[in-house]
């Protein structure tokens, strides 16, 4: 059957696998996800749509190097009112994504592909919804402080499995889609491929 190999950088997606009890192995594609998401929005395509095509870009980028292994690619696009987020590039980008998201609700797409070979095998693509409550500017210059440099690692600036979580008054989705990934449909995939125990 082959080993499992994450498409991915994310040390989030890999732990929730290897917290489902999943060996895998991590091999980071190299995409230009820029241009994937340019090309996307030129098309007039859905965040959902672009968060699918770069799931299936990263697991075919990578897949070459791992001849006959299930090669899983993911991605996450956060879409607020027809405007898409990427992961801020400094703090003061954070402030000002926090401040867009204040008060507003927004919805998270949660996109996995699977590919073996250079076939795409299957792919899921799960949401969310998320309310953040109105903010102070000054409980959001806090916030920055305590949590540093990880709030460049998340698109929206937060990271809900820790003081991301104080941001928001409602959640609606499922956990593992917020984080990135939608594990559930994806172990029922692997179950019924044979991959892991049924």
């Amino acid at each position: 059957m082959g080993s499992l190999v994450l498409a991915s950088g994310s040390a989030t997606r890999r732990e929730m696998l290897e917290r489902a009890g999943l060996a895998v192995t991590v091999d980071p594609p190299d995409v230009d996800e820029a241009a994937i998401k340019q090309d996307c929005r030129a098309r007039g395509l859905a965040a959902g749509e672009a968060a699918i095509k770069l799931a299936i870009a990263k697991a075919a980028q990578v897949a070459p190097r791992h001849p006959g292994d299930i090669v899983l690619g993911a991605d996450q696009m956060l879409d607020c009112g027809g405007e898409w987020f990427d992961k801020p590039a400094d703090r003061a980008a954070a402030a000002r994504q926090i401040g867009r998201l204040s008060g507003r609700t927004h919805t998270l797409f949660s996109a996995v592909a699977v590919v073996r070979g250079d076939a795409v095998i299957w792919r899921r693509l799960e949401s969310a919804e998320l309310s953040v409550r109105a903010l102070s500017a000054e409980f959001i210059e806090s916030y920055l402080d305590r949590v540093g440099d990880a709030v460049l690692g998340s698109v929206g600036g937060y990271q809900v499995e820790g003081l991301g979580i104080q941001l928001f008054d409602a959640i609606r989705g499922e956990h593992s889609t917020i984080l990135g990934m939608p594990l559930i449909p994806l172990l029922s995939f692997l179950r019924d491929e044979g991959v892991i125990a049924g």
